[in-house]
């Protein structure tokens, strides 16, 4: 369904692709910054003490509030990005998610404001969730809709790339703060630094994307007929089994990247002992092979098509689904390191395609949306509850459950990508 007019001049399309994937990593270094901290220090510093484990219980329910905002987001911004264009809303999404991100770090914790402090940081977790769902399927957009010719999936993974990027970045910040700082500093104040450095980030961000023009294929579209009054009833009404489809495929995407990054830093820095420093030294060396991942399978998902590509990395990720109990439990540090890496891996390979794929599924007039919605809602199911319902199933039953629990997403995800149609040459 997507039709590609290429991009005159090659200056012209790294400034596109350097917008996607500066934006992208921005927006995931924000979402990160808060998941790494939800999993260190959300929870004594904003919720009451309780029995072991509540307050880490706590973080990470707050830590799925943006994913229940990500896909109202998605159909607001969508909604501007099919009618009004896509520049327009990838700016306002980027300073949305800015905003809240540095407010974030400047909240009173509860021992100074009572209830008032987790209100207001549900409030503001909420204002990430909703700048994130407006944020990824607008630079996929930007990158897909100006691609050449069999190179769709390839122009696709620099918005993917940002993923690991804004993750390490997240990551080396806190790791720097635990060696830099002692326990109590790091409690203290140290926390809200790399909330607050997101301000810088946000004006690079702007001043990149603010240069950008629409892209051909909506203003192509936009030449032929007016914009659809209403993109997200369109996309329900007439491309439900895409909608459907296209978020099962990527729920067990979000479930081994949260799995293997939330969860398995609570874990260590918990049930294994580990002190916060070596295990996010761990994830920013795994996070490498995301990074890895992510242009492999975007060049071979160029070669030969969409679905094999998905396929293979699904199968093997139901495989990762029995290796994760003997691996992560075990404590032993090149089997845990092993496991993350692993992990991430499969994750990069199944993250890639899919900054092709997702659009591929919509016409042009409602692909922002489609894109966006699609994208979001598989956060809810694959990614808002993930590190959550892996503890409660540490607690409950032991880690093989959370391994169970990967194996049936990864599964889940294998149907729905078996009954896609490809896409690799898909016009419109």
């Amino acid at each position: 369904m997507l039709q590609t007019i290429p991009q005159a001049g090659g200056l012209s399309a790294r400034r596109i692709l350097a917008a996607s994937f500066v934006g992208t990593a921005i927006e995931f270094y924000d979402f990160y910054v808060y998941a790494t901290a939800a999993a260190l220090v959300i929870g004594p510093i904003f919720f009451p003490p309780g029995a072991p484990g509540v307050q880490l219980l706590s973080a990470f329910a707050t830590f799925a509030i943006a994913f229940v905002a990500r896909p109202i987001g998605a159909a607001l911004f969508g909604h501007f990005g099919d009618r009004v264009g896509r520049k327009a809303t990838l700016v306002a999404s980027l300073m949305i998610m800015g905003i809240s991100t540095v407010l974030i770090g400047c909240l009173p914790t509860y021992a100074a404001a009572g209830w008032l402090a987790p209100a207001a940081l549900c409030l503001l977790r909420f204002g990430q969730g909703l700048g994130f769902g407006g944020e990824w399927g607008g630079a996929a957009l930007l990158a897909v809709e100006n691609a050449p010719p069999g190179r769709r999936a390839w122009y696709g993974i620099f918005p993917q790339l940002g993923a690991p990027v804004g993750f390490i970045s997240a990551n080396l910040c806190f790791l720097a703060l635990s060696l830099g700082l002692d326990a109590e500093s790091f409690q203290s104040w140290g926390w809200r630094l790399p909330f607050l450095a997101s301000a810088a980030l946000v004006g690079v961000g702007l001043y990149v994307r603010l240069k950008l023009t629409e892209t051909p294929l909506f203003r192509a579209a936009m030449a032929r007929e007016a914009p659809e009054r209403v993109p997200l009833a369109t996309i329900l009404t007439q491309h439900g089994r895409a909608t459907l489809l296209g978020t099962l495929a990527m729920v067990a995407c979000y479930a081994v990247f949260y799995l293997s990054t939330v969860f398995a830093l609570g874990y260590g820095t918990t049930a294994l002992g580990y002190s916060r420093s070596t295990f996010l030294l761990f994830e920013c060396i795994a996070v490498c092979f995301m990074a890895l991942g992510i242009p492999l399978s975007g060049a071979a998902a160029d070669r030969f098509g969409r679905r094999p590509v998905l396929l293979t990395g699904l199968l093997a990720t139901i495989g990762l689904g029995f290796l994760l109990g003997p691996m992560l439990a075990s404590g032993q540090g090149a089997l845990v390191l092993g496991f993350l890496c692993l992990g991430l891996l499969a994750m990069g390979w199944l993250f890639g395609p899919m900054g092709a794929l997702l659009p591929e599924l919509f016409p042009t007039r409602v692909r922002y949306t489609g894109a966006s919605v699609t994208y979001n809602l598989a956060g809810i199911l694959g990614a808002s509850g993930a590190p959550y319902l892996a503890q409660r199933l540490v607690d409950w039953g032991g880690i093989a459950w959370v391994g169970a629990y990967l194996g049936i997403a990864a599964a889940l995800s294998f149907c729905a990508v078996a009954l896609m149609p490809e896409t690799l040459r898909r016009e419109v």
